[in-house]
């Protein structure tokens, strides 16, 4: 059997840093993502899933990602329920995230910045907020040189 969940998109507010009881830290954010395709007016619409990851990059997330910020979930789905105060059943569907990618430069405006002027702020799972070496010889391809980049929507993979 197979559960996995790959996701690119934008936080919809802050991360919500909290602790368990025994010290656990567990983040809770929210992540827009764009479907495929448009509806019958021509616009593009967007599904909201709820994402939450443990541990050091439950901190990491909370540290380095806010409203508007791109980022990378990969992890599981996964599905729980409680009652509320009025004695209701509550069900909850959301994305245990295994690993979080920051796909942006820390730097960055959030959403709406068309053009990344360096590295996405994480190398890896292990090397959030590091940036490259950035000794002799290396040029960024990617790197901003102040001319517009033309990107249409029909060549992202998202």
């Amino acid at each position: 059997m197979l559960n996995r969940v790959v996701l690119v998109g934008r936080l919809t507010r802050d991360p919500e840093l909290r602790y368990t009881p025994n010290g656990v830290a567990v983040a809770n954010f929210t992540l827009a993502v764009n479907r495929t395709f448009s509806n019958r007016q021509g616009e593009r619409e967007a599904d909201f899933i709820n994402c939450v990851v443990w541990q050091k990059q439950a901190e990491n997330v909370a540290n380095y990602l806010k409203k508007g910020s791109l980022a990378g979930v990969d992890g599981r789905i996964q599905t729980r329920s409680y009652d509320n105060n009025e004695g209701r059943r509550v069900f909850i569907t959301e994305v245990v995230a295994e690993s979080v990618q920051f796909l942006e430069p820390r730097n960055s405006g959030g959403a709406g910045n068309e053009s990344f002027g360096g590295p996405p702020s994480s190398a890896g799972n292990n090397d959030f907020g590091k940036q490259p070496n950035r000794s002799s010889g290396f040029d960024d391809p990617f790197a901003n040189d102040g001319k517009p980049i033309d990107i249409s929507d029909d060549d992202l993979p998202f």
